[in-house]
């Protein structure tokens, strides 16, 4: 019994595919993920202003 080569290559060429596909939505959600994070933070609110802070600002 040999090896049928038309088997070998069919599944070859649908494991290629998947890999492909997979990295691709790797990569999607890795620049969702990137994005959330660098914009996902709320800037503080102060109730009262020191004037330590006007100092540093100039």
């Amino acid at each position: 019994m040999g090896i049928n080569w038309f088997i070998v290559a069919i599944v070859a060429v649908l494991v290629i595919i998947l890999v492909v596909l997979t990295i691709r939505r790797n990569q999607k959600e890795k620049k969702k993920l990137t994005d959330l994070l660098n914009n996902d933070f709320k800037k503080a609110v102060k109730d009262r202003i020191d004037p330590d802070d006007l100092a540093h600002e100039k």
